[in-house]
Parts: structure tokens; sequence; C-alpha cells
């Protein structure tokens, strides 16, 4: 059994507590999906690096929000295994459109992610909508553990009340 978690942020836009979103991707693995066996990295990315592993790996074109490579090995089947890469210039312009904050829409693409890697899909309409109810469930259970807005580290927290 394992429980590997890497948080990286890998873009400037922002400042991300690392820590928090460790916490919080913990949370969600072992107390509300009871997942104990895990080896999960996940990037904190720009538009740019988006854009070009959406273009580079999917043949999408331009930016996404979420991608997840799962590495699930066939020995280890109850292990989630896996990449995520989420788009924080995705997470500032897409909050705004559904009235939440960036860190609350950054969360839920993580939680997309580790839906993904459990073994849901977005494929047809069905399975969408059976997805986003799960996601929808979690993020609210997570909204009453965490204080999400804190994934923004409190230095730079400070700095924006005072403007």
């Amino acid at each position: 059994m394992s429980c590997t978690l890497v948080v990286r942020n890998r873009q400037r836009a922002q400042p991300v507590n690392t820590k928090l979103v460790r916490e919080i991707v913990c949370a969600l693995l072992i107390e509300e999906l009871c997942r104990e066996d895990f080896e999960i990295g996940i990037s904190i990315v720009g538009e740019k690096t988006m854009t070009r592993m959406n273009e580079g790996y999917l043949r999408h074109k331009g930016s996404t929000d979420v991608i997840t490579f799962d590495y699930t090995d066939a020995n280890r089947p109850n292990c989630l295994t896996g990449e995520i890469f989420v788009c924080l210039d995705e997470a500032l312009a897409q909050a705004p459109r559904f009235g939440v904050k960036w860190e609350n829409e950054l969360v839920r693409y993580i939680v997309h992610g580790i839906l993904h890697l459990s073994g849901y899909d977005d494929k047809s309409a069905v399975a969408r909508r059976k997805m986003k109810r799960k996601e929808n469930r979690l993020m609210g259970r997570l909204a009453t553990k965490f204080k999400l807005e804190q994934i923004v580290p409190a230095t730079r927290r400070a700095k924006i009340s005072a403007k």
C-alpha cells in the first residue's frame, strides 16, 4: 500500500498554498473516497503549458481546465495512479461565470481529475451528469472541511485585502 501525493505549482499568475491543496486532496482521497492506495501527481499550470499539453496529447485546440493521465497498473488495480494537470488561468477565467472564487474552481478541477482516475467518465450525457453530481457532493463536503480561499497564501491575502 502506498500513499504518495505530490502537488506542484508550475505557474506564476497566482501564488498557491500547495500544502493546503495537498491536505484537501488527501482528505478527498482518504476520508471521502476511502482510498488508501494512491500515487498521484498534481501540477498547477498556466494557460501556455495547458494549451501545449491539450494540443500535443489530446489534439484539442487551445487550453482546457484539467487533463488527467491514468497510469493504473494491471498488477495493482486498486491503486489510483496518475497525473493531473489543472490550469489556474482557466480557474481565474471561469470562476466568475459560475459565481465562485477561483480557489473553489481550482479544487473542482482537481476533484474532477480524481474522479477520472476513480473510473468516472464524461463522454456521454448520462455519465457526465453522474460525474457532475458526485463532483458537486464532494465539493460540498470539502467546502465544509476547509476554507478554500486560503489556497491563496496568507501573505498574498493580506496584500489583496489592503488594497
